[in-house]
């Protein structure tokens, strides 16, 4: 059986929860206008909305829907202040407990993971399957298709209901998942929710508990829709991605991108992360140094310099490092 989530819906839905949630997400958001006018009366607007969720009246609001590169396009759905604020008060219950149940090499999404962090577990890897490059060190790597917008409302539900007993809090969390779909059969999580980057990571918890204990994959790591899958097997590789397959349609209704499948040896180069790993090294992918010229170039900032410097730093750009300091020594 597993472990069942226990914090109540009362405190889920508290006022001190809604303060606590508020600061939180009120970081980095003083300026923004729609903010500044749900500050002003704070504590009505807490108030009612707590008044609302404890008399199960409560209903989320539509989206205001926006496109940023990031660096493809994406479309981006933002919930009203209000709903946002909710979401942050379930995120920072829901999320201590399902942390502790996620598998240690799924990076995205989490606190103390993140990318650079992923990539060093890969060097760890690369150096554990290749026995220090002793041997050859195959890489299976995968991308899911359109993985937001192709999460089924249905099978999330099933899966959260299996940790959450609480019917309050059930019901909640499917009106959050329920008040957006990319499709009329109930698909789809937005990009803009903070809960959305909870629950997609708790809905590829069945396929990572799968890939370590049915499939005995060893040395696997994901960051948000990309993963891979390390082994001196080219041929076990070759085995399990049907299998895999069969797994993500049949279960979690996703499917590996097509043109987004490789399995190929380290030494010719793995590109993953925003880099491009070998044996012995790693450099900067170069649709992303294209990037960072393209943000630097017309006006170079203290911020961005630094942003790409400590990026920079977590592999091999010596030369990269030198013309940036050379095309921005003021900012140095």
């Amino acid at each position: 059986m597993r472990r069942q989530f226990t914090i109540s819906y009362r405190e889920i839905i508290s006022v001190e929860n809604l303060l606590g949630a508020w600061q939180e997400f009120l970081r980095g958001k003083h300026g923004k206008q729609d903010v500044q006018l749900f500050q002003l009366h704070l504590m009505d607007n807490v108030l009612t909305l707590h008044y609302e969720l404890r008399n199960l009246t409560y209903t989320h609001g539509g989206y205001h829907h926006f496109k940023i590169n990031d660096p493809k396009p994406r479309d981006i759905h933002k919930a009203s202040v209000r709903d946002r604020l909710l979401h942050h008060a379930i995120y920072r219950k829901l999320y201590p407990f399902f942390d502790k149940l996620f598998i240690a090499d799924s990076y995205s999404c989490r606190l103390r993971k993140g990318t650079h962090r992923a990539n060093n577990r890969l060097r760890v890897f690369f150096n554990i399957v290749s026995k220090n490059n002793t041997r050859i060190c195959w890489v299976l790597k995968c991308d899911i298709r359109k993985f937001f917008a192709s999460i089924d409302h249905q099978t999330l539900f099933m899966v959260l209901d299996d940790y959450i007993k609480d019917d309050r809090t059930a019901r909640l969390l499917r009106k959050v998942v329920s008040s957006f779909s990319s499709t009329s059969v109930g698909t789809g999580l937005p990009l803009g929710n903070l809960t959305s980057q909870l629950v997609v990571n708790i809905y590829m918890n069945e396929f990572e508990l799968f890939m370590k204990h049915k499939l005995m994959a060893r040395h696997y790591i994901r960051y948000a829709d990309d993963f891979v899958v390390l082994s001196h097997s080219k041929s076990w590789l070759e085995s399990i991605l049907p299998i895999m397959r069969s797994f993500l349609v049949a279960t979690l209704s996703l499917s590996l991108h097509p043109n987004k499948v490789s399995i190929t040896s380290l030494a010719s180069g793995v590109d993953i992360l925003g880099w491009v790993h070998f044996t012995d090294h790693r450099v900067l992918r170069t649709a992303t140094k294209r990037r960072m010229w393209r943000k630097l170039l017309p006006a170079a900032t203290h911020e961005t310099v630094a942003s790409y410097k400590g990026l920079l730093r977590h592999g091999n750009s010596h030369k990269l490092l030198d013309e940036l300091k050379r095309i921005a020594p003021v900012l140095d």
